[in-house]
């Protein structure tokens, strides 16, 4: 008997995991490339014309990650010994090693806000002025979408807000937009609209964009100009650099449009998750393409469901003792999502008699 092959590896741990497409792969073995410190690579110098166009912005950078890429936008626009006002969940905050401290000398002021979405009314209070006893606030930044609250999204008109009042209290606003292609699928509106009052924006091009490297930073002409030197400083100038922005390039064009794929299967898994005993999650909440869930009813730990998964071919977070993080990309489809909606009803031990839909 001919042996089967084994199913591939359903990966639900994050859309970073992506890997590049067909596509992808030909534009960068057939990359026009120069020395990108000197300014001389066309291929990033296309990238970042385009960056900057889909964004409605004068500059972009392209810079080899969304920590260097928010961390440079802090060096910018911020002095040692200002704070940075961020949501207690941000990224820049939990994820990127303390960097706005150590390379920035800036002191984080987290504050909490339901569903990871700041307003002007709850930064208002948080915003310090010069003191001789207290850090002055020198930037605020959001993130869109909100990674660890679920992959929620900033409404427009909350976002201009706290922009506009932040402009008026002479204070720059940082986007931490990694996801925010995903942000524009959800809310029908281009980057450009959603992102129009911002002083400077990341975003990633490695994760549900699918590109393999790379994040880029958009803003003013000047602000792109003292970025490009924090760049250096930190160590991410490259010299050919266009085999990656080739990639790059080819993500802009095809992915964005398919983006309501990844966040329709996040409902997906949402919905029929919701219904296993002790699993925790509310599919209202998912809008797109990151979903958590609480399982301590279910007498098992994340990490211990999150074994047994592996065991079955699905690779997802255990985010805590009690929570899971999974996040769609193109590399899984329905087909995959509906195995794994299988494995989870064997790793509870769920008799097979809750219907799919």
């Amino acid at each position: 008997m001919e042996a089967r092959e084994p199913a591939p590896i359903v990966d639900l741990r994050s859309d970073t995991v992506t890997r590049p497409t067909p596509a992808m792969r030909r534009a960068m073995a057939e990359a026009e490339v120069g020395d990108d410190v000197y300014g001389e690579d066309p291929t990033v110098n296309r990238l970042q014309e385009r960056a900057a166009e889909m964004f409605g912005r004068a500059a972009a950078l392209f810079v080899p990650s969304g920590t260097m890429g928010n961390q440079a936008a802090i060096k910018v626009h911020t002095e040692s010994g200002q704070e940075v006002i961020c949501e207690e969940r941000a990224h820049i905050f939990n994820y990127e090693m303390a960097a706005m401290a150590a390379f920035s000398g800036c002191l984080a002021r987290p504050i909490r806000a339901e569903d990871g979405i700041l307003t002007w009314d709850r930064i208002a209070p948080e915003v310090r002025a010069r003191s001789e006893h207290r850090a002055r606030t020198g930037l605020i930044t959001l993130e869109n979408t909100s990674n660890l609250a679920g992959g929620s999204v900033y409404p427009a008109a909350v976002a201009d807000e706290i922009c506009e009042r932040a402009r008026q209290a002479g204070l720059p606003v940082h986007l931490d937009g990694a996801r925010i292609f995903n942000a524009a699928v959800a809310l029908g509106r281009p980057v450009a609209e959603l992102t129009r009052k911002f002083d400077s924006i990341m975003f990633c091009l490695s994760k549900g964009l699918g590109a393999p490297v790379g994040s880029m930073l958009v803003g003013s002409r000047e602000f792109i100009a003292e970025a490009r030197l924090v760049r250096k400083r930190l160590g991410g100038g490259m010299r050919q650099a266009g085999v990656l922005a080739a990639a790059a390039l080819v993500a802009l064009q095809e992915t964005p449009p398919r983006l309501a794929i990844d966040h329709e299967n996040a409902r997906f898994l949402a919905a029929a998750l919701a219904e296993f005993p002790g699993v925790r999650i509310d599919p209202r909440k998912v809008v797109t393409n990151i979903l958590f869930c609480d399982v301590a009813e279910t007498g098992l730990t994340a990490p211990e469901i999150s074994r047994r998964l592996a065991e079955q071919g699905v690779r997802v977070s255990a985010f805590t003792a009690t929570t899971l993080r999974l996040v769609t990309h193109y590399d899984v489809d329905r087909a995959g999502c509906e195995r794994a909606v299988l494995a989870w009803r064997r790793a509870l031990g769920v008799r097979p008699t809750t219907v799919i839909a």
